[in-house]
């Protein structure tokens, strides 16, 4: 017999007899549209046995049923839910509020008021009988993932599957897969210059989770954290979820300019600011450092795809110039591999270990993308991950070098973009003011082109900007995009458009 209830027990409380109770209990469940059009109901020798009833009461409920429409019986195939009188309505049903904890309260009220999408303004209504163009997004839609590795991803996969598939069945450590683990710290040792231990570091599921539960872990309602301005708003938003007071940190060409701050906790992203692109010089990591050891602070450092670099020296990580062991290094798979892959990872330190390992007890006893894990692992070990870094570093560098020609040759009037070294993301101000701003992005979203208004990233007011994503596009369409600014901005200057401003 089929998955089949219905709230019998519910209805035998107000019907005396069985085959009512059934009756009703079934008619409900079509009208509630938990029985869909055309589903087969169980045999009447099936449901008697399921409920406990005779099969005189169950044929009488069914004869009901058929006789005012809800069932039709096929002969030889069975009873059927009649379609035409289908029904997805509910009852009104009297609903209990559930009051929320304050932590729940703020939560809510952040998400609600900042969503990822709350800077993206709507495209003018098309007139009837002309298409809209074909949405070219600069929005940060990922890795360009067609050059992924696939055949030797799935060989890593296969292998985590069969050889690998004693680890799958044991009990895991919180802190995720021991081997990943090992060839994390592996690759930062050789990669970054720390000197990472596989005991110190810890996987989530993505670097988000690890920065909202090491914020609910160090900051205390009411106290301070600092916060680069711009920053990404997932962090803002788990300082204030936890009731803590963000100060933003004063930016300049440099990137962030040490204060003596009165905080506990500073967030920051040296190796390629997020989301100007700038490069903390050696001279300001050691400030921090410096400020972070007179106030007895925690920095989380948050590496955001710096292992794609164009260009410069890089520069020892915070976590590699600690010798306080006071800072936290997180990293993520997401933009290196892909984005379904949801594995970050944060290197602790030793104080911290024990207390995020019972964080994550509690709230992941079993680590989230076990197989994944093991895959990535076999992953690194065999070279796979460095290879397609070294092969995506040469094919994004040539991406970003011609989008940011064609951006200075055709929009130079517009924008003028930040030098970047690493990462995906090109940040552009704009050189108008910001009313021009404001008609420009409706008029290149009429043109089919949306991008992200820096805004979105700010703290405090500050000058219009753009942040461009150009990773997961093809070439021929990262240009095209700029050819359509282009014509937006040729159709405001020359008085040509009459486009609607409408923002959400």
């Amino acid at each position: 017999m089929p998955e089949f209830t219905v709230h019998l027990e519910t209805y035998s409380k107000k019907y005396t007899y069985k085959y009512l109770a059934l009756y009703h209990a079934i008619r409900a469940a079509i009208h509630e549209g938990n029985l869909p059009e055309g589903m087969r109901l169980p045999s009447t020798r099936e449901l008697a046995s399921h409920y406990s009833l005779s099969r005189g009461s169950v044929s009488q409920a069914y004869d009901m049923l058929n006789a005012e429409g809800y069932v039709h019986t096929v002969v030889g195939s069975g009873t059927f839910v009649t379609a035409s009188l289908y029904s997805p309505v509910k009852e009104a049903k009297e609903v209990r509020p559930i009051v929320l904890s304050r932590w729940g309260r703020r939560v809510e009220e952040l998400m609600a008021a900042t969503g990822e999408a709350a800077d993206i303004i709507r495209p003018t209504v098309t007139p009837p009988g002309v298409t809209p163009p074909e949405l070219i997004s600069y929005l940060d839609g990922g890795t360009w993932e067609a050059l992924f590795p696939v055949a030797e991803w799935r060989s890593a996969l296969a292998w985590a599957e069969t050889a690998g598939n004693n680890s799958l069945t044991a009990t895991v450590d919180p802190a995720g897969d021991k081997e990943l683990r090992e060839a994390i710290a592996a690759y930062l040792r050789r990669a970054r210059g720390i000197a990472a231990e596989a005991a110190q570091i810890c996987l989530f599921n993505g670097s988000l989770q690890a920065i909202t539960l090491l914020t609910q872990l160090l900051l205390e309602e009411g106290e301070a954290a600092i916060l680069e301005d711009p920053c990404y708003y997932g962090i803002t938003r788990a300082v204030a979820a936890c009731g803590g007071v963000v100060v933003p940190g004063q930016m300049d060409e440099e990137g962030l300019v040490s204060r003596d701050w009165t905080a506990k906790l500073l967030f920051v992203t040296p190796g390629r600011q997020f989301p100007t692109g700038v490069v903390l010089p050696y001279a300001r990591r050691r400030e921090l450092l410096a400020w972070a050891s007179r106030k007895s602070a925690v920095i989380i450092e948050d590496d955001y795809d710096s292992e794609f670099r164009w260009g410069g020296r890089p520069l020892e990580p915070l976590k590699a110039l600690d010798q306080e062991d006071g800072v936290v290094y997180i990293g993520s798979f997401s933009k290196t591999m892909f984005s379904a892959l949801r594995i970050g990872y944060a290197v602790l330190p030793r104080s911290l270990t024990r207390p995020v390992a019972s964080a994550k007890a509690l709230y992941e006893p079993l680590p989230a993308s076990r197989l994944e894990q093991r895959a990535l692992a076999r992953f690194m070990r065999t070279g796979g991950y460095e290879r397609h870094l070294r092969r995506m570093r040469r094919y994004y560098g040539a991406k970003q070098e011609a989008f940011r020609r064609a951006m200075e040759q055709e929009l130079g009037q517009l924008f003028k973009l930040r030098p970047a070294d690493a990462g995906l993301l090109i940040y552009a101000e704009w050189l108008h003011s910001p009313e021009e701003y404001q008609v420009f992005r409706q008029a290149a979203l009429d043109q089919g082109v949306v991008f992200r208004d820096a805004a979105a990233y700010r703290l405090t007011p500050g000058i219009p900007a753009a942040c461009f994503g150009f990773a997961h596009l093809a070439e021929g369409k990262l240009l095209e995009g700029i050819h359509r600014m282009k014509s937006a901005w040729d159709d405001i200057q020359a008085g040509r458009y009459r486009g609607i401003i409408k923002t959400t």
